[in-house]
C-alpha cells in the first residue's frame, strides 16, 4: 500500500519511512504544505499521514481540502498536548490522530486499522497483476492462470515487494528487510535460498524467460515480459 507522510521533521520521517517500509508499506515523503496537499490529491496513495504544523500552511487545512475532494484516509500528527487541534482534526474529517513523538510500531497499527475501516477503498482490496499472475494481498495468495501456487510466507511477501517495483531493481538489503524484516549478514544466503524456491514454483513466464532476474552485485527485479521482449 503506498502511503504519503507530510511532516517537515525529516529525521522523524525517516525513521518511520524505515519501520513501515519494514511493515510493507510502500512511503513518500514530503515536507511542505503546498507538496502534501498537491501529492494527497493525485490519487497514487492508500492513506496519508499528515502532521498539523507545516512550512507554508496548516496541516487542518490540508484536511479540509483533501475531504472536499477525496475520502482518503488520514492520519493526523499532533503535538502532545495539543487537545483543540485533535478536536478540530476528528470534526473536519480525520479519520484518527496520534501526538508526537509517535511510536513507529503504534502508528503502524492504527494505519491498519484505519485502512480495515476503508476496505471498500479500491487499493485496499486491490490484486497486483503481471504476465498471468494474480498477486491478492489481503488473502496472500498467488494464481497463476487462475491456479494457486503455494508460497511460504517469506516467499509471499518476496514477491510482493518485487511486484510493487516491477522493472525497477530492488536492493539485496532492501529486500531481505521488507519480506523478512531483518538486515543480511556477512556469508547470509537465506534470501537467496528464498529466491530459488520463489523461481521455482513461479516458473517461467510466456515467454520462457525467467521472471525474477539478478542484478549482479545490486539486487533484483521482477521482469514483466514486456521488458524481458524489449531486453
Amino acid at each position: 500500500m503506498n502511503l504519503l507522510l507530510v511532516d517537515d521533521d525529516q529525521e522523524l520521517c525517516a525513521l518511520l519511512r524505515r519501520y513501515l517500509e519494514r511493515e510493507l508499506f510502500k512511503v513518500t515523503t514530503v515536507h511542505t504544505a503546498d507538496e502534501g496537499l498537491s501529492e494527497a490529491l493525485t490519487g497514487k496513495y492508500q492513506a496519508v499521514i499528515l502532521d498539523i504544523m507545516l512550512p507554508g500552511g496548516n496541516g487542518l487545512e490540508i484536511l479540509r481540502s483533501i475531504r472536499q475532494r477525496s475520502d482518503l484516509p488520514v492520519i493526523m500528527l499532533t503535538a502532545k498536548g495539543d487537545e483543540i487541534d485533535r478536536i478540530e482534526g476528528l470534526e473536519i474529517g480525520a479519520d484518527d490522530y496520534l501526538p508526537k513523538p509517535c511510536n513507529p510500531r503504534e502508528l503502524s497499527a492504527r494505519l491498519r486499522s484505519v485502512l480495515r475501516r476503508n476496505r471498500s477503498a479500491e487499493v485496499v482490496s486491490a490484486n497486483i497483476e503481471l504476465d498471468e499472475l494474480v498477486i491478492d494481498l489481503d488473502q496472500h495468495q498467488v494464481l497463476r492462470n487462475n491456479e494457486a501456487i503455494e508460497l511460504t510466507v517469506t516467499e509471499f511477501n518476496i514477491l510482493s515487494v518485487l511486484a510493487r517495483d516491477a522493472g525497477k531493481v530492488v536492493e539485496k538489503n532492501r529486500l531481505a528487510e521488507q519480506s523478512m524484516q531483518r538486515s543480511l549478514t556477512l556469508f547470509d544466503r537465506s534470501l537467496d535460498m528464498h529466491l530459488s524456491n520463489l523461481r521455482k514454483k513461479l516458473g517461467p513466464n510466456r515467454n520462457g524467460d525467467a521472471r525474477i532476474r539478478t542484478i549482479r552485485g545490486v539486487g533484483y527485479m521482477y521482469a514483466p515480459e514486456q521488458d524481458m521482449a524489449q531486453a
